[in-house]
C-alpha cells in the first residue's frame, strides 16, 4: 500500500515538473527570440529563420533607437515618474490599509465598503480626461504620479497582511508610549517586507510600462515617458520601412533597410523589459513571500 502510494507520489512530482519546465520554456524560448532578432541585421532578420541566436549580429537596433534626441530625457521622464510613484504609492496606500485594518476606526466597515465599490465601476476615458484636466493634471509630470497613487486592490492586498501582525505588538508599543504613527514606522512597515516589495514591484512594473497616458494626456514631447517615446519611434519606422517597400520594390529595399519595424520593434521590447529583469531578483525572495498573502490563516 504504502510502495503504491509512494509510486504515485512520484509520479505526480515528475509530472508537475515536467509541466513546469514546460511552462517555464514558453516564456523564455519567445524571449531568447526576441533577444536574438533585436541583435540581428534588420534587412537579414526579414528572411526568417533566426530563433535563439543572431545570424548576422549587429547593433544597428539599438543605434537606431539611442540616436534619438530625447531618449536620455524620456528615460529621466520614466525614472522619475518609477521611483517618485512607487515610494509615495506604497507608503499611502500602506498607511490607507493600516487604517482600515484597525478595528477602532469610526466607520470603518462603510469607508471599506464605498472605497470597494470604486473597483465594480469605471467613469471611461472621457470622464477621467476631463477630471484629470479640471485638476490642471494633463501635460504635466504629476498626470503619470497623482492619478494612480492609490489602488483599492492593493489597499485589500495590504489590509490582509497587516490583519496577520499580532496585535499584542502594537499593545505593547501603545503602552510605552508609541503613537499610531510611531507604530506604523516602527512596527507595521519593518514586518511586512514581503507585501510592500510584492506591492512596490507591481507599481514600478505598471510605471515602467505605462505609455497609456503619454499619448493621451500629455502634448508636450519633452515630457513624454520612455514607453510612449518608443511606441512612437515604432509607429514611424514602420511607416517609414513600408513606404520605402512601396516605393523602391521588396527586394532593393530589403537591400538598403538595417534597421526594419518589426527588428526595431525587438530592440524596444529588449529595451523596456531589462531594467525590471535586473531589479526583480533582489526583491525575489521577498515577492516570493507576498504573492502566499492570506493563503495561511492561523
Amino acid at each position: 500500500m504504502y510502495d503504491q502510494h509512494d509510486k504515485t507520489l512520484r509520479f505526480f512530482r515528475v509530472f508537475n515538473m515536467i509541466i513546469i519546465v514546460l511552462l517555464c520554456l514558453t516564456i523564455i524560448l519567445p524571449f531568447l527570440n526576441i533577444l536574438a532578432l533585436s541583435f540581428n541585421d534588420g534587412a537579414d532578420a526579414q528572411r526568417g529563420g533566426i530563433y535563439f541566436l543572431p545570424r548576422e549580429f549587429s547593433l544597428e537596433n539599438y543605434i537606431e533607437v539611442f540616436q534619438q534626441s530625447t531618449i536620455i530625457n524620456a528615460f529621466g521622464i520614466t525614472l522619475f515618474r518609477t521611483v517618485l510613484g512607487t515610494i509615495f504609492s506604497v507608503f499611502l496606500t500602506a498607511m490607507a490599509a493600516y487604517a482600515l485594518k484597525t478595528k477602532t476606526l469610526p466607520g470603518r466597515k462603510v469607508i471599506t465598503f464605498f472605497i470597494f465599490f470604486t473597483m465594480l465601476f469605471s467613469g471611461g476615458v472621457v470622464p477621467y480626461y476631463l477630471v484629470l484636466n479640471e485638476l490642471q493634471l494633463t501635460n504635466t509630470i504629476w498626470v503619470y504620479i497623482i492619478p494612480s497613487l492609490y489602488s483599492v486592490w492593493n489597499i485589500l492586498i495590504m489590509r490582509t497582511f497587516f490583519q496577520q501582525i499580532p496585535e499584542s505588538l502594537e499593545e505593547a508599543a501603545r503602552i510605552d508610549g508609541c503613537s499610531e504613527f510611531q507604530i506604523f514606522i516602527r512596527i507595521i512597515l519593518p514586518m511586512s517586507k514581503p507585501v510592500i516589495a510584492t506591492i512596490g514591484l507591481f507599481n514600478a512594473v505598471a510605471h515602467w510600462n505605462d505609455w497609456f497616458s503619454g499619448s493621451f494626456y500629455v502634448r508636450n514631447s519633452e515630457l513624454k515617458p520612455l514607453a510612449t517615446l518608443l511606441q512612437e519611434m515604432l509607429t514611424s519606422q514602420q511607416a517609414l520601412s513600408e513606404a520605402l517597400l512601396q516605393n523602391s520594390g521588396a527586394y532593393a529595399a530589403l537591400d538598403k533597410i538595417t534597421v526594419t519595424g518589426d527588428s526595431l520593434k525587438m530592440a524596444t521590447i529588449i529595451l523596456v523589459v531589462a531594467p525590471i529583469l535586473m531589479v526583480y531578483p533582489f526583491i525575489q525572495k521577498y515577492f516570493v513571500k507576498g504573492v502566499n498573502i492570506g493563503s495561511v490563516k492561523e
